[in-house]
């Protein structure tokens, strides 16, 4: 196995309105989330969140403590999340193993303890999309699946903006230090994940974008309210969205994406919306 990991720096919004594209992509973008028989992170400094993928095919892979972190497990001070999108798979964390389907859930308290992955099919394997945060002080494993979940309905075909929010990985549902992880499904016709956009100030976001047919594009917006960019994004990409961006995406077809958030609070209602004419 292998693990590879970049850091990320933080970015002033008056320093982002003149980065290029390329410079875009380079500091938000994570293009590579899945790899075979490898670990894929970023170390961002945006809540000193990590955003990555695990994708275990002939190999089990250990979710090592990388660098940035100088500590010798990786779960020691943080909290962990991640949903397999891939084939049936295991995730052994300590004495425990939890087996995750589709578009299911785990979540795991902070401990020196170490995690492994594992896929129960060679040719349909497990894709373990995680986000990481600091973590204070320890709360239990556990679980989740879309039963157990908050789940909300919003928007409507006519706004092009129908979706169900699946809260998964929230304090409604189970203790975290600051981590919250939920799933978006947008309805066939639907392309717009949130309108009019959103800005918390207090919390940064991931977003991770997936089911997205392989001829189709998802245009991630960010900037300020009256300054926005955008970033072109394909199937299995996440991308970083910091306190200061709206949040925001539309794509060429239906799509479903995982949000996760690290910051200040747990409170999910906290977000500044904007008016749909106040963009620019």
């Amino acid at each position: 196995m292998r693990t590879n990991y970049e850091l990320r720096y933080a970015a002033h919004p008056e320093d982002a309105k003149h980065y290029t594209t390329d410079r875009l992509r380079r500091d938000f973008l994570m293009e590579k989330v899945f790899s075979a028989d490898e670990v894929n992170m970023v170390y961002s400094m945006y809540d000193r969140m990590i955003v990555g993928g695990a994708m275990p095919v002939n190999e089990t892979l250990h979710l090592e403590a990388i660098d940035p972190l100088k500590q010798p497990v990786f779960l020691i001070s943080r909290e962990f999340g991640t949903y397999n999108v891939g084939g049936p798979g295991l995730v052994r964390v300590g004495d425990d193993t939890y087996e995750l389907g589709y578009k299911e859930a785990l979540y795991l308290g902070s401990g020196n303890r170490e995690v492994f992955f594992e896929s129960k099919e060679k040719n349909n394997p497990a894709k373990f999309y995680f986000n990481s945060a600091t973590a204070h002080r320890n709360y239990p494993d556990k679980k989740i699946t879309k039963a157990n979940a908050q789940v909300v309905e919003l928007g409507a075909l006519a706004t092009s903006n129908h979706r169900n929010i699946n809260k998964m990985i929230v304090n409604q549902v189970l203790p975290t230090c600051q981590l919250q992880m939920g799933m978006t499904e947008l309805a066939p016709g639907s392309v717009w994940n949130t309108m009019p956009p959103h800005v918390h100030s207090r919390r940064m976001e991931a977003y991770f974008y997936f089911e997205v047919p392989e001829d189709q594009s998802v245009c991630h917006f960010m900037g300020e309210v009256e300054e926005t960019r955008h970033i072109w994004m394909q199937n299995n990409q996440a991308v970083l969205s910091p306190e200061w961006s709206i949040h925001s995406a539309a794509g060429t077809s239906n799509y479903t994406f995982i949000w996760g958030m690290a910051g200040e609070n747990l409170d999910y209602g906290d977000q500044d919306f904007s008016k749909i004419v106040e963009l620019k």
